[in-house]
Order: C-alpha cells, then sequence, then structure tokens
C-alpha cells in the first residue's frame, strides 16, 4: 500500500523542513485527544520518577484501548508548563506532529497548520517518503 501510495503526486513532493520549536502552539489551545498506550505511560512514568498509577490517576483518563493525556479547561496539555515536562518522552502522537492526515490532506490544510507552527519550513528536512511513513507508521524512536 505504501508502495501505491508513494507513486501518487502530493503538495509535499519535494519534502518538508521542521523541527520542534517547544512553543507549545500544539499543546495549548483548542481541546483535544492525545492518546498514549501503555507503553508510553511507563516510559512518562519512569520519567518523571513515578508509579504507573500515580501517572494514570493525575494525568490520564481511560479511553479506547489505552488513556487520554488530560487537559486543563482552556486546552492545555496537563504536561506543559513553561514546556513540555515529557518531552524526550511525549507520545508518538506529539512526536508525530505536524505529520498528520488531518494537516497533509491538502496544501490549504497544511498551510494553516504552517500559520500556527513556528517549526514548519526550517530545521530538519523530511522527504516524501519521510513523510509517507510517519504517516503509516508512527515516527522511528531516533526521531525526535
Amino acid at each position: 500500500m505504501l508502495n501505491r501510495l508513494a507513486q501518487r503526486p502530493y503538495f509535499f513532493d519535494t519534502g518538508i523542513r521542521f523541527t520542534c520549536r517547544r512553543c507549545g502552539t500544539c499543546c495549548t489551545g483548542a481541546p483535544g485527544i492525545v492518546h498514549v498506550n501503555a507503553r508510553e505511560t511507563a516510559a512518562i512514568a519512569a520519567y518523571l520518577g513515578l508509579p504507573v498509577s500515580r501517572v494514570i490517576e493525575t494525568y490520564l483518563t481511560p479511553w479506547e484501548d489505552g488513556y487520554r493525556i488530560n487537559e486543563t479547561e482552556d486546552g492545555r496539555c496537563l504536561f506543559f508548563e513553561d514546556g513540555c515536562r515529557v518531552y524526550p518522552v511525549r507520545p508518538t502522537q506529539c512526536r508525530t506532529f505536524p505529520f498528520w492526515f488531518r494537516n497533509l490532506r491538502s496544501e490549504t490544510h497544511w498551510k494553516a497548520t504552517q500559520k500556527a507552527c513556528p517549526g514548519i519550513g526550517s530545521g530538519d528536512y523530511f522527504s516524501k517518503d519521510d513523510i509517507l511513513n510517519i504517516l503509516f507508521n508512527g515516527m522511528p524512536q531516533e526521531i525526535f
């Protein structure tokens, strides 16, 4: 399937530059759902030096096959306080931003995302193949 999709033209055929500026724009604002699985929950707990049960009780709510990270009333992720408190072990969903289907489904959606995210357009180069791999396989651990 990935080979077939790689043959199609996309607005990102020549690649995209991106680096996380750790500004928090994607961690604050409109409410959303950030899914975390058991492995990610354990990594967050270990990083914070807390038992998994405490992380679940304090920061998470059961959702689908795992949990979702709770937010403040204004939509701020509970792990965002003057920066992401769990950045090195942040969930795959966070690590793959801005390379999400909803952002990449059209150039119009991408430009709207780019207006909000100061990291788009600078930093690391992601080829079309890199982007399609992220979309279908998630962000490799070595890319933070």
